[in-house]
């Protein structure tokens, strides 16, 4: 199927091709929104058999040396390589890549600022001066295309200025749109790109997670025959844990997240499981006892 696009009610664009679904809003002057929309369609029809093409090695996991040759596919592997101790293929980043490469359409005067959210992994683009209200929802299992397309109600909400070093903001868990080897509901990250964005939000929600038996894990390739993680076990399944249970998990979590913000990879992260909320900028033991309302996912508020 050849790529679509569709102008929504309130200004934005929807782009869909294949399993790339985009959401693409700008604020600016009309002679420099319009160009670039038109600039972002143009690079959005290439994606996907960029992608395609080099699908075999992208599905591999990351070594010393990059074999791809994409300018998309190169951004996921510089993405992941940080993460390569452990196992990581580049599409661990994505989507949070090919949001990134979308942005660049929009980085240019008479833009005050520009969103690319692809199924909740957001690349941002902002003037000197400007910023942008990042809405937060915790069921990754609700963040589907139709209603990112038609608006949500969210449980909370952050906001990014052009001062901050943040122009990515990405969402993993088990419930989500990939797999995880957690049992986070989501953990949110922010930091300098969405590519990185996303692969940080992959490696820390795979660290939120405790031995449980009743916790169902399944091999990869048994829910996915193509999934570029095989054989290994990603969460299906989570019971209501006891509290202190949950804690452990989030503790693990947030603190691969630490260290992560204190390598420089990340700026933040907030962490959700079965309604306790911590994050990389307060202490965590104190926000792990406060129940939250179900906070996650990020969307355009």
């Amino acid at each position: 199927m050849a790529a679509q696009r569709a102008l929504l009610p309130d200004g934005r664009w929807h782009f869909q091709h294949g399993p790339i679904d985009i959401v693409i809003g700008a604020d600016g002057r009309p002679d420099a929104v319009h160009p670039a929309h038109h600039a972002a369609w143009q690079r959005f029809t290439t994606i996907l058999d960029e992608l395609v093409a080099e699908l075999p090695a992208l599905r591999l996991p990351v070594g010393a040396q990059c074999p791809l040759q994409g300018i998309v596919a190169r951004r996921m592997w510089a993405a992941c390589h940080p993460f390569r101790a452990r196992f990581i293929t580049p599409m661990a980043a994505v989507a949070g890549a090919v949001a990134q490469e979308l942005i660049a359409s929009y980085e240019c005067d008479g833009i005050d600022r520009a969103w690319v959210n692809n199924g909740g992994d957001i690349a941002l683009h902002l003037a000197p001066g400007q910023s942008v209200r990042v809405g937060v929802f915790a069921d990754l299992a609700r963040l589907d295309a139709q209603q990112l397309r038609s608006g949500i109600t969210t449980d909370g909400h952050f906001d990014v200025s052009h001062a901050m070093p943040v122009r990515g903001v990405a969402t993993s868990g088990w419930r989500g749109r990939s797999f995880s080897l957690g049992i986070a509901d989501s953990v949110t990250v922010l930091a300098r790109t969405a590519a990185v964005a996303d692969a940080a939000a992959t490696v820390i929600a795979n660290a939120v997670t405790i031995d449980d038996e009743r916790i169902v894990r399944r091999p990869a390739c048994e829910l996915k025959d193509d999934s570029d993680l095989g054989d290994i076990a990603v969460t299906v399944d989570v019971p209501t844990l006891d509290p202190g249970a949950v804690r452990l998990a989030l503790h693990a979590g947030v603190q691969r997240a630490r260290e992560l913000r204190d390598a420089g990879v990340i700026w933040s992260c907030a962490l959700v499981c079965q309604g306790l909320l911590t994050t990389t900028d307060e202490d965590s033991d104190a926000l792990a006892r406060r129940a939250y309302d179900r906070v996650g996912g990020a969307v355009l508020a």
